[in-house]
């Protein structure tokens, strides 16, 4: 169980030890200080020992040999895509430096245009996952979860971790490929920790809450720029699953019409439809079920 240490350990997982002791004080001061209902809940042994919290501590364990043996094996890397790009518009437009620019000027347009083209390329993705009905058929595993805890964030189908892995290369790919091209290899981003400073910030200020049943909102002019944790809740709401796909930017969710503001709804349900929770009941189900769902279509 090293890994497990090693998920604790690594800022750049979300359960890092020091983003999950911010979720965990802030959470203190919205049941104390805010007096939220979330105090019932949050220490109930219900939820921490409810079958669907139990399935996700399972799922974690299996989902880190997943990676290792049926996902890193088959997405190519960023490091690959970026210098594919670089070499391409060396072909197609030849050497070119731009040395007009400062070190600092380059390291924080670099820093910014990773965030927005891996914030832009989460909500599409997102948002596809929804609205193909293929897709939605392995996305459904991670709405399948009852209740919400930070481990509920890696409950997600391995076809969908494939996606993602997709997305991350080429996007993150793409934006250091153009910026080789344009200022060489002496490219750095402001980070803590290697961390991207704004992925840090978002993760300190209790972006493990998201998956949580504590209602940590922001004031409603921020929540139009930014998601809240209260905000992905809602859209782990059976009544909400198509509001709200941004990862940490709202203004995706605004200007393509999918965003819901925390003040709009009050009450929440998690998981699919009574009917559909059978079938994402064990860790067998929430690996096959798609493709045996899938099956059953295509046979009819």
């Amino acid at each position: 169980m090293d890994f497990v240490l090693e998920y604790l350990t690594n800022p750049n997982k979300r359960v890092f030890w020091g983003f999950l002791l911010s979720s965990f004080v802030i959470a203190l001061i919205c049941v104390y200080v805010k007096k939220d209902k979330s105090q019932r809940i949050l220490f109930s042994s219900k939820l921490w020992w409810h079958p669907s919290a139990r399935l996700d501590y399972i799922y974690f364990v299996f989902s880190y040999f997943i990676k290792i043996f049926m996902i890193y094996p088959v997405v190519v890397s960023a490091k690959t895509i970026a210098l594919g790009v670089n070499s391409f518009m060396i072909q197609e437009f030849g050497f070119y430096r731009l040395t007009s620019l400062s070190y600092g000027t380059v390291m924080i347009l670099y820093t910014v245009c990773l965030f927005l083209a891996s914030d832009f390329t989460r909500y599409w993705t997102h948002r596809f996952l929804h609205t193909i009905p293929f897709l939605w058929h392995f996305h459904k595993v991670h709405h399948s979860a009852k209740v919400l805890n930070p481990l509920t964030f890696y409950r997600v189908h391995p076809v969908e971790n494939i996606l993602f892995g997709f997305r991350y290369s080429l996007s993150i790919g793409l934006v250091t490929g153009v910026f080789l091209y344009y200022f060489g290899a002496m490219l750095s981003l402001f980070d803590i920790f290697g961390v991207n400073i704004f992925i840090f910030v978002f993760s300190l200020i209790g972006t493990n809450l998201r998956h949580s049943h504590v209602k940590f909102t922001y004031f409603s002019f921020l929540e139009k720029w930014l998601i809240s944790p209260y905000m992905h809740q809602i859209h782990h709401s059976t009544k909400h699953f198509d509001r709200n796909y941004g990862g940490y930017l709202a203004i995706w969710d605004r200007l393509f019409n999918s965003l819901t503001l925390s003040k709009e709804v009050k009450t929440m349900k998690f998981g699919l439809r009574r009917e559909q929770m059978k079938d994402y009941d064990n860790i067998f189900k929430l690996f096959f079920t798609p493709f045996f769902t899938l099956l059953k279509r295509k046979q009819r």
